[in-house]
This record gives structure tokens, C-alpha cells and sequence, in this order.
């Protein structure tokens, strides 16, 4: 934290009493009714109730509140009734005042929306998080009762994300995460993109600073010719516009350091490749009495007559419109210099949505087709928590599935117009009809021609679900569906026939037991748990349903103390999480062996030196506590985290923008830990190169000549497959850090017919 300066005390409270001017000054220039009165009895009851506490950073408490309240006003476009609720946000959670002292003071409504803030101030967002199922769905209950309760939890979530520097780093890590994870989809699926967009830069610039400052650095030094490319674009678009008669502003989009990074990590390009971080933006104020959808399509047509027209880019989102009330048509087309430029079309109302999202609904008053949008999902995240998750994060996930906003417009046999998400199934289709015509789907006809129910669809198409009474559920659905109705109703298919082979298991091993004269209890369930190497005894019986377990002799031998190994504290389950350290295939194996003998007892031990609040060293002193997760695969430089699976007594590294490691941060953020690395070049780390290029005479040869070079470095793989006269090849390697990886890379793309070398 860094130091912090006390102030004078009247220097501070003339400090706070301008922050609180400027908040009344930018209601007072809203369109709201001006209720001055109550929102300044709620900044003094606030401040009253606040008085003596601090920030982390050293301010007075109350400028949270009172930041809140700006943002909910100046940025969303909230009126008094929120404004009240944002001043009084944390009162009930950190003061001896009640939810009731607020209604009799402040009236309902404001007391409601309190209520509503206090409920989820401790629970996935708070200090004491540990994310539970029921806590989140308090949060979307509340949401779906009344929105405000959410968009000021977002204004909140917005200030801490702007002042996290005063905060410890693994603090930092769990908020940052939780935002990326949570907080960014919810704005963007309330339609607040420019609250959504700083969400995510603030989360990378907190996640990976190094990266955030790269491209920060990339965009300024490329700013000057980016400014000469849009001038010259816009300037015939100006005449045209002109002649048209239209008052309309026209700026330049930039794309943020968030989405140009992920856009790098998704594609696997560098800054240079990604062509679309320019894109134009032209708002316009319709002329009286004249329809909004023509003007744009009028602005569209006198584009086209200028430049080339990008044929399969044109998105008609004023016809209709995104779920979350988004408006705007959008066009690509040729530069000058040879680049495709996208324009986005827009009136002023439509722009005001763009930036406030549902918020700005209630200033234009007028009934919107996008209200209905808007109700029919708030009623599937209801359908959704009406069926019991047992798993907090299949239930995150799930309404996540629900959050993005990318759309097509699917048709039915009959010509009605359904919205999917982009990338959706005719198996998603199906479950957006009926659960009935999902569970019991074996293909689809789209546009008259048979296909399986995994077949993603278009844009347009016409879909009819054919169906089989005799058909079940399968588990591999899950990888093909995009939308929460259809995973949540897969997964509530497969509890269901869980539970039945469950029962199916238990009656197996109880029946075997009893046979050898041996009592069925929890015990004894645990110890063969552990013998499996299962992680949980549901898993175990499901096994022994399907066969996969084949309960014998050993299992009884195990149980009566003979089997010479047996001894049930030794086994941690590091032993199901693979992981390399070191260049020997025997010693990694060995490594792996020996952990199912460490004692927990030492692991335990070990955990508790662990400060959760300081930065742990990654060094060859530690490193053979750490286990590497197999699922980003984390080696030495990388932006990385370290997590304290509790019930495991394990410590495993997982590399800061890993999905799962975002999981973990929004579920147990308290017991995630900043790391750092300081290996000297002792342990050699599993990693993969994507090779792609020219299918060549001579190619593999300079390839294997390549890695030649790199001593000491050990190949573990390459695979490699061809087609069209182009390879791609992925190398399995172990290395010490990353920068034998950027020196490989670099060494291999000095090969004439390599295209690509990069890490995935």
C-alpha cells in the first residue's frame, strides 16, 4: 500500500463537501426531477454515519459513496431514487443502522434498493466471498426485481476498480478477476459498453501490467498515423453528409487495450497483425419528424457511393436490435490506403443506449421492442435459478452463456423470428422452443435439408426440429450448446440420470461388501474414495455403476490393513494434477509417484507459512511444494497466481488470464495468492510452439537443425499434419522460461517457409 498523507481535518471536509457539490451539480444538469432536498439528507446521514473511517488509500469513507453516486448519476444517468440509494450503499453492512432506520427515514423504494446492495455486499463481491449458489442468485433475483440494485453495484464495482491500486496484490488479482468474470458480461448484457470496455481495461492493466503498458505504448507511438488514415477516410464522407443536410459528429473508435490483447491471445498474432484497432463512428441528430432507421440506411447508401462495400460485413442491428437494446448499423468498407474501415451508423438516442444501456430507456420514455428483449431474458436467468444447481460454477457459467450479446436471427417453420446467440445449435434452437423438443432431439431440418442437432446455424436460416420419444440425453451435448436454457436443462437431465446410476453404484458395492462380511459406511466409502484416486464418492459409485472400477481383492485387502503400501494419510491429490520439472521423463514420473506418499500432514504445515497477503516467491525452494496447472501450463516469467486448494493441502500455479483461474478468483478469491518468479535455470517447464509455413522440401530438416541449436533444450513431441502444400506442427518442449520460448520462436521464423511460430 503506499503511504498515505492525513490531512487537515477542515481541508478534508472542504474536499468532501466538493465532491459532493460536483454531484449535485451533474443531477441538477440531468433531465430528472430535482429532488435536492433528499439526496442531500442522504449525503449527511452517510457521512454522519461513516465519520471516522477511512479508506485503504487514506480518504475519508465517504467519497466512496459519494463517487458511487457520481457515477450511477453523470455516467449511467440515474436519477434521485439512486442516487440516494448509491450515498447510503454501505450503511446497513458497515454501521449499527438498519434497512428499517433507512424506510423511515428515506421511504421504501430507497430502503429497497439498500437492502438489495446489502444482501450481496458479502456474498460472491465481498471480503468474506466464498461464492455460493445462493448469494449469486440473490444477486440476479434482486436484478430481475429492480434493476437499479445491480447498475449502482456496477458504479460500486467501477470506483473500486479505479482506486485498486491502494489495495495488496493478491487482492487486486481476486477483484480484477471477479470483474472480468462477473461484472464485465453483466454491464455489457445491460447495454453499458463503455462501462463494460473500462471493466476489462482496468481488470488487464491489474492482471498483466507489463502487457497493458505494451500496447498502451504501441497505440501512442502508431497514433499519428492512425489520425492521418481517419482524415483522410472521413473527408468525401463530410461533402456527402453535408449535402444531405444532416447535423452529425463523426470520431474515430479506437480499439481498447483489453480486446487487442485478447484478440492477440485468441489468434495468436502480434500487435502488428490485427487490422481492424481504427473503426469510425458517425451519431447523428434526426431532422424533425423524420425517421430514424432511414436516415441510417440514407447515410448508408451515400458511404457506399463513395467507397467499396465490404459484402458479408454489414450488420442491420436498427431493424433489429441486440437483446440488450444495442441500435446501430454497422458497414465496413475500403480505405484510401487499402485497410477495411468499419462505420458504425447512429442516431443520438441510439448512441445514448450504446453508452447507458437500459438506463437510458427511462429518459426516452417511448416503448421499445428491445424492453421485451430485455424481459425475456431477465425470465430465463428466473428458469434458470428455478432448477437447483448443486455446483456454484456450472450455475456461473451457465447464466454467463446468457450474458454475451453477439446475435443471429434464426426463423421457425412458421417465419416467426427467434434471437440466438452467435455460434448457437439447432440443439440450442430445440431447448429455446421447448425443454420437450430438446431432450428428445436427434436432428434438425435447416432450410430443408437434414442435419445432426450439433449443427451451428446462420444467420437466416429456417429450422424444424425433428424428434424421437426413445432418444436420452447425452453428456457430450454440453460441448455443443451456447445457451444457458440448453445447458441448464442438459445438466438437469443428467442429475437426473446420475442419481440413478448413483443408486445403481451404491447397490453394487453394498451387495459386494456384504458379501465379504464387511459393513457399508461412510468409512469405508472414503477409503476406497482414496484407493480410486476418486476425487468424491459420487464419482466413485458412478464408476462402479459403469463398470470402470472392477471391486475385487484388492479393494478388500486394502480395507483389512493388507496391503503393504496402505496408509490412508499419505495420499494428496496432487498425484491426478500432471506436471513437468524437470528435463527427465523417469524423474518427472518419479515426482509424480513420490507425491502420493508425501505426508499431508507436511503439506499442511507447509500451507499455513504461506502469507496470503504478501507476494510468494516462486524459486527452486518452493517449487517442489507447486503444482503447475496442467490446464495453461504456467513456466517462469509468465503473469502468474498461486491458489490454496484447502481441502486438497495443495499450491498450484495457474497463469493469470487461464479461465479457470478466473473461476477460482470469483470463488475463493480469499485464497488466492500474488506469486512471483525467481528460478535460476534449475527446472525445465512443459511447453507448446504452433509451427505453421509453407509444406516445403527441407522444412522439418531446418526445423530439427533449429531446435539443434537451443542446448540443452528437450523435445518431448512434435506433431505434425499437412494439407494444401501448408503444415502446421505443434512442439511439445521443455524450457526454463520465456525467454528460451521468444528465442526459439524467433530462431524458427528465420526459416524461409515458416509463417508462424508462437506459444499456445
Amino acid at each position: 500500500m503506499p503511504d498515505t498523507v492525513t490531512k487537515p481535518e477542515e481541508f478534508e471536509e472542504q474536499e468532501v463537501y466538493q465532491e459532493f457539490r460536483k454531484l449535485l451539480d451533474a443531477y441538477l444538469a440531468s433531465n430528472h426531477r430535482k429532488k435536492v432536498d433528499i439526496i442531500t439528507r442522504a449525503f449527511n446521514f452517510a457521512r454522519q454515519a461513516h465519520k471516522g473511517v477511512r479508506r485503504r488509500s487514506g480518504e475519508p469513507y465517504i467519497m466512496h459513496p459519494i463517487a458511487v453516486a457520481r457515477i450511477a448519476c453523470e455516467e449511467i444517468g440515474l436519477g434521485s431514487t439512486s442516487i440516494c440509494a448509491a450515498l447510503l450503499h454501505d450503511v446497513v453492512e458497515d454501521t449499527e443502522y438498519t434497512c428499517e432506520d433507512i424506510q423511515n427515514l428515506f421511504g421504501s423504494k430507497i430502503a429497497n434498493i439498500v437492502e438489495g446492495l446489502t444482501k450481496i455486499s458479502g456474498g460472491i463481491f465481498g471480503e468474506r466471498a466464498s461464492l455460493q449458489a445462493e448469494t449469486f442468485k440473490k444477486l440476479l433475483l434482486t436484478m430481475s426485481e429492480d434493476i437499479r440494485v445491480i447498475l449502482i453495484k456496477i458504479s460500486d464495482r467501477l470506483h473500486n476498480m479505479r482506486t485498486l491500486s491502494s489495495m495488496l496484490p493478491s487482492k487486486q488479482y481476486k477483484i480484477a478477476g471477479e470483474t472480468l468474470y462477473i461484472y464485465a458480461p453483466i454491464a455489457s448484457r445491460l447495454g453499458l459498453n463503455r462501462i463494460k470496455n473500462e471493466l476489462e481495461d482496468l481488470s488487464f492493466r491489474y492482471e498483466h501490467p507489463d502487457d497493458y503498458k505494451l500496447i498502451k505504448e504501441k497505440l501512442t507511438s502508431t497514433q499519428e498515423e492512425r489520425e492521418t488514415v481517419f482524415q483522410e477516410f472521413i473527408a468525401p464522407i463530410h461533402t456527402a453528409l453535408d449535402k444531405l443536410g444532416l447535423h452529425y459528429t463523426i470520431e474515430a473508435r479506437i480499439k481498447t487495450p483489453y480486446s487487442i490483447w485478447k484478440k492477440m491471445q485468441d489468434k495468436h498474432v502480434t500487435f502488428e497483425e490485427i487490422f481492424d484497432i481504427l473503426a469510425t463512428r458517425i451519431v447523428f441528430e434526426p431532422k424533425e419528424g423524420e425517421d430514424e432507421i432511414n436516415t441510417c440506411f440514407n447515410i448508408y447508401v451515400a458511404l457506399t457511393r463513395i467507397y467499396t462495400l465490404h459484402p458479408d460485413r454489414t450488420r442491420d442491428w436498427v431493424n433489429h436490435p441486440k437483446a440488450n437494446g444495442y441500435q446501430a448499423l454497422h458497414v465496413t468498407l475500403m480505405s484510401p490506403q487499402g485497410q477495411w474501415i468499419e462505420v458504425q451508423i447512429r442516431s443520438q438516442r441510439m448512441q445514448d443506449i450504446a453508452e447507458q444501456g437500459v438506463a437510458a430507456h427511462w429518459r426516452y420514455k417511448s416503448p421499445s421492442p428491445t424492453d421485451a428483449k430485455m424481459d425475456g431474458w431477465i425470465h430465463t436467468i428466473k428458469e434458470i435459478l428455478d432448477d437447483p444447481q448443486p455446483d456454484t460454477l456450472d450455475l456461473l457459467d451457465t447464466i454467463k452463456l446468457n450474458l454475451f450479446a453477439s446475435e443471429i436471427l434464426v426463423f421457425t417453420p412458421k417465419g416467426e423470428i427467434k434471437t440466438m446467440p452467435t455460434g448457437a445449435t439447432a440443439l440450442d434452437f430445440a431447448f429455446s422452443i421447448h425443454s420437450f423438443l430438446g431432450t428428445n432431439c436427434i436432428g434438425a431440418k435447416v432450410n430443408h435439408h437434414l442435419v445432426p442437432p450439433t449443427e451451428p446455424l446462420n444467420s437466416g436460416d429456417q429450422v424444424e426440429i425433428l424428434t424421437s420419444r426413445q432418444l436420452q440425453v447425452k453428456r457430450e451435448w454440453l460441448d455443443y450448446v451456447t445457451t444457458a436454457k440448453a445447458k441448464s436443462k442438459i445438466q438437469a437431465c443428467l442429475r437426473k440420470m446420475d442419481r440413478e446410476k448413483q443408486s445403481e453404484g451404491e447397490r453394487r458395492l453394498r451387495d459386494f461388501l456384504m458379501d465379504k462380511d464387511i459393513e457399508y459406511n461412510t468409512n469405508i466409502l472414503d477409503k476406497l474414495r482414496i484407493f480410486h484416486q476418486r476425487p468424491t464418492s459420487r464419482k466413485l459409485l458412478l464408476d462402479v455403476a459403469d463398470g470402470q472400477i472392477a471391486l475385487g481383492d484388492d479393494d478388500i485387502n486394502f480395507l483389512r490393513g493388507k496391503n503393504k503400501n496402505n496408509n490412508s494419510n499419505s495420499f494428496t491429490w496432487r498425484n491426478l494434477i500432471p506436471f513437468v520439472k524437470s528435463g527427465n521423463e523417469q524423474s518427472a514420473k518419479d515426482n509424480r509417484q513420490s507425491s502420493i506418499t508425501d505426508s499431508q500432514s507436511s503439506d499442511e504445515q507447509w500451507l499455513k507459512t504461506i502469507d496470503r497477503k504478501s507476494v510468494f516467491v516462486i524459486d527452486e525452494s518452493t517449487i517442489d511444494h507447486c503444482h503447475i496447472a496442467p490446464c495453461c501450463m504456467p513456466i517462469p516469467d509468465d503473469d502468474a497466481l498461486g491458489y490454496i486448494d484447502e481441502s486438497a493441502q495443495t499450491f498450484t500455479i495457474h497463469k493469470r488470464e487461464c479461465e479457470q483461474a478466473n473461476k477460482l478468483k470469483s470463488q475463493f478469491g480469499n485464497n488466492i495468492v500474488a506469486v512471483k518468479w525467481n528460478m535460476q535455470r534449475g527446472h525445465l517447464f512443459e511447453t507448446t510452439i504452433r509451427v505453421e509455413g509453407a509444406d516445403e522440401m527441407g522444412t522439418l530438416f531446418q526445423i530439427a537443425e533449429s531446435l539443434f541449436k537451443h542446448s540443452g533444450l528437450n523435445v518431448k513431441g512434435l506433431n505434425i499434419q499437412t494439407d494444401k502444400g501448408f503444415f502446421h506442427a505443434d512442439l511439445s518442449v521443455l524450457v526454463h522460461d520465456i525467454k528460451e520460448v521468444h528465442a526459439l520462436c524467433e530462431d524458427l521464423l528465420k526459416i524461409e517457409a515458416i509463417l508462424k511460430a508462437v506459444r499456445v
